[in-house]
């Protein structure tokens, strides 16, 4: 008998991506608060928001796997999270215009037995926006939802000009490798 999955999460994004690969899932948002990680290292800070978050989650059945992740973005050393207000999107994407940067997710996966956690970097390259093409976007409801300020899935995917990595990181959740992780805790695709 497969073990149920429950993602600590109420991204949209997150759960359309474990929809696309035909994983159920329920969902147990974490109540852990975000605003206690002080690291200014994105890699270090995906990979203790997605361990919180799922050890925030309590484990109800023996059967019970919890998936929770976290994604930044990360532009010479600054960590970009979601945007408070347009001023910080508009700052943001002119940071990004017309160069290279990082976006990490953390995930960690457990059940009553074992915990993995891992963390995935994908780099994006922006092509140099004008400032009319940013003050466009921030005027739509895309960017402030999003770390970095846009979204790749969305209208932001007309700013990038090449990506270095796994797309679905970008999005949110590093899909594939996930697939291949929730395999250990007898979790499978539905086909």
């Amino acid at each position: 008998m497969p073990n149920k999955l429950v993602l600590a999460s109420g991204s949209p994004r997150r759960k359309e991506l474990l929809n696309q690969v035909n994983i159920p899932f329920s969902i147990r948002k974490h109540n852990f608060d975000e605003t206690l990680i002080k690291t200014t290292n994105p890699e270090e800070k995906v990979k203790e928001l997605a361990l919180h978050k799922g050890r925030a989650v309590t484990i109800k059945a023996n059967d019970e796997i919890i998936l929770s992740a976290d994604t930044v973005v990360s532009y010479r050393d600054e960590i970009f999270e979601k945007p408070k207000n347009k001023e910080e999107a508009f700052e943001m994407i002119s940071k990004l215009s017309g160069d290279i940067h990082e976006v990490y997710s953390g995930v960690m996966i457990r059940s009553k037995t074992q915990e993995v956690l891992l963390v995935e970097q994908t780099k994006v390259e922006f092509w140099s926006l004008s400032d009319a093409e940013i003050e466009t976007y921030i005027s739509t409801e895309d960017p402030y939802d999003k770390a970095g300020s846009y979204g790749i899935q969305s209208i932001g995917a007309m700013f990038v000009k090449q990506i270095i990595g796994d797309y679905y990181n970008v999005v949110g959740l590093p899909v594939s490798r996930v697939v291949r992780e929730l395999r250990e805790f007898n979790i499978s695709p539905k086909y």
